[in-house]
């Protein structure tokens, strides 16, 4: 596995790869935005940890313009606590965010929780396909299509459809969604979901504004149409 490690302060990054390399990870390091965009094009990365505050590029557009060629997930790393930057870093396609200070040992389990949801399960651990009206999930090659046309999603956001079309009708709370796609320690808030869930659909449905697949339980949470 290989992880793009991408921040300024170069101290910093050296520590980072130090103890990813320990954990058996190939690391590669950019310490400003334009080498990160040129890293993620022309090297095959699996993970790309990227830092908010870059020189020449900033981290909102390297994440943007990464998600235009790509789909590999991105962990935001931000020494900004305010909500805004959490929003937005998730709007421009992030799947996760951490706040500066942090512990080397919180990055690596983030990194290894979202890397575990990418990676396919053995061979028929799970059922391969998918199919619900217009929609068809491929859980090994970890695509979605729509009337034969294939859906560019986040990992998060596959990990969201997944788990929806595999339940269909069952309603889960904001909570239970943080829980189950970020994982039980995981620190963030509802809204995480929301913008997850708001980008999802944008991508899969006809109207987003009246979605037919993905539907909100007023007051309670979000669920799956059944067939």
């Amino acid at each position: 596995m290989k992880i793009l490690v991408v921040d300024d302060e170069k101290l910093l990054v050296k520590g980072i790869k130090f103890n990813l390399e320990q954990d058996g990870y190939a690391v590669v390091t950019a310490f400003d935005g334009e080498e990160a965009i040129r890293l993620a094009h022309d090297e095959s990365i699996d993970l790309i940890l990227l830092d908010l505050m870059l020189p020449k590029v900033d981290g909102f557009t390297v994440c943007r313009t990464i998600r235009s060629f790509s789909n590999v997930p991105i962990i935001m790393v931000t020494a900004k606590s305010e909500d805004i930057d959490k929003i937005l870093g998730l709007e421009y396609g992030a799947d996760d965010y951490i706040t500066k200070p942090f512990n080397i040992r919180e990055v690596t389990a983030r990194i290894k929780a979202i890397l575990r949801r990418v990676n396919p399960a053995p061979k028929g651990e799970r059922d391969k396909l998918i199919i619900s009206g217009d929609i068809t999930l491929d859980y090994n090659f970890r695509r979605v299509v729509i009337n034969d046309k294939v859906i560019e999603l986040t990992s998060k956001e596959f990990d969201l459809l997944e788990l929806f079309m595999r339940n269909p009708g069952k309603v889960y709370t904001r909570e239970n969604l943080l829980d189950i796609a970020w994982g039980f320690d995981y620190p963030g808030d509802v809204r995480t979901v929301d913008v997850h869930i708001r980008r999802l659909r944008e991508k899969i449905e006809k109207n987003p504004a009246e979605p037919s697949y993905i539907k909100t339980k007023w007051g309670v949470g979000y669920y799956y149409k059944k067939d």
